[in-house]
């Protein structure tokens, strides 16, 4: 069996997704850049093997079950399994006007929101979990936001994103029961506040600061945690 892992990281032609395939690369991944744009996604690879990193472009849109079922087939054809699946696309969803103030909720937004923060994610690792049972030590990272901490309640009220956040939280909870008595560890992370142009730029964290817990989630032990939601500082409260 080859010993170089094969990660793939949906959304990671830009932001936090290209910080994790840099950062997985890095450490000696063969990245499945996921992307929808063609253009955007062959120029994320190109970027990351100038900087050293094998990587492969995968045309995907998590909203599209014939795209997912071609996107794993070509990591079949290419790698012949799957190490490490990093679900990192993510959307906010429309905004302006009161669309996400709870008292006037536009609800196509949350059901556009819904589609890709948490369907999307349920499709992509279930298309993988076959390629992702093969592997020695996979690893599944879902990535959050403490924006979904019911706890915290942190950021603005944004009453379709930050429930798809604590939607995807709580599926992630759901996988790692059903897959406790098995090789493939789940947990959720969030990255924090980070300078992307989800944010507009506007923010105190990098991108790579960022992707720190996202690298750190995909390369754990054996007997690393499993279920939970971390940051940088450690668990994040549900």
């Amino acid at each position: 069996m080859n010993d170089t892992k094969t990660a793939l990281v949906t959304g990671a032609n830009k932001g936090i997704g290209f910080a994790i395939a840099q950062g997985l690369g890095a450490i000696g991944c063969t990245v499945a850049v996921g992307a929808r744009d063609d253009a955007r996604r062959e120029e994320a690879v190109e970027r990351l093997r100038a900087a050293g990193v094998d990587a492969f472009g995968v045309a995907l849109d998590v909203t599209s079950d014939d795209s997912i079922a071609a996107a794993a087939a070509t990591i079949e054809q290419t790698a012949g399994r799957l190490d490490v699946l990093v679900n990192n696309a993510g959307i906010s969803g429309r905004a302006d006007g009161d669309a996400q103030d709870p008292t006037t909720l536009d609800l196509d937004v949350v059901r556009t929101v819904l589609d890709t923060n948490v369907f999307g994610v349920v499709r992509v690792t279930n298309a993988m979990l076959p390629l992702l049972r093969r592997a020695n030590s996979p690893r599944i990272v879902n990535m959050s936001s403490d924006m979904g901490s019911l706890t915290r309640q942190t950021g603005p009220i944004m009453a379709a994103y930050a429930p798809s956040k604590s939607m995807l939280n709580s599926i992630t909870a759901q996988y790692a029961r059903r897959l406790a008595d098995t090789n493939v560890i789940v947990n959720a992370g969030c990255p924090g506040y980070v300078a992307t142009d989800f944010t507009g730029f506007n923010a105190p964290r990098t991108p790579e600061q960022g992707a720190a817990v996202a690298i750190r989630l995909a390369t754990l032990p054996d007997d690393g945690p499993r279920g939970g939601f971390f940051d940088d500082e450690g668990v994040v409260p549900w």
